[in-house]
């Protein structure tokens, strides 16, 4: 896959607050259509595919592209590694993600597309779309 307006991009990720308190600010590019296809959460896991926090989007972002939304608390610290992405509701999981700590930023990553893929099931799962 490539980089483009074709697949979900976790474009940035901000990180405020302090060891074991985080708010992840995450920056997605989505190709959303409506409640049939769009991004319907962004999530925080570690190298190990182990969820750590989840944000439920509740509504496509049709005319809001790119766009940023804040979640946590993510309790992590500063120097623990852990990877930034984003789920469509038609498409799963995008293999372009952002991997780094808090101490050092993050940078772009494409993921294997079997990457954890396991989480998909796991609660917080999104209720029915707004628009």
């Amino acid at each position: 896959m490539t980089k483009n307006n074709t697949i979900a991009q976790v474009l940035k990720v901000a990180v405020t607050g302090q060891s074991n308190n985080y708010t992840f600010a995450v920056t997605l590019s989505s190709p959303d259509t409506g409640c049939n296809r769009y991004a319907d959460w962004w999530e925080v896991i570690t190298p190990q595919g182990e969820l750590l926090y989840r944000r439920v989007l509740l509504h496509s972002h049709v005319d809001e592209q790119p766009f940023t939304r804040t979640g946590g608390t993510v309790a992590i610290e500063p120097q623990q590694e852990v990877i930034v992405r984003v789920h469509m509701s038609a498409d799963g999981y995008s293999p372009m993600a952002q991997k780094g700590t808090v101490e050092s930023g993050f940078a772009a990553v494409t993921l294997p597309s079997e990457f954890a893929v396991n989480l998909e099931s796991v609660e917080p799962l999104p209720g029915n779309c707004a628009f």
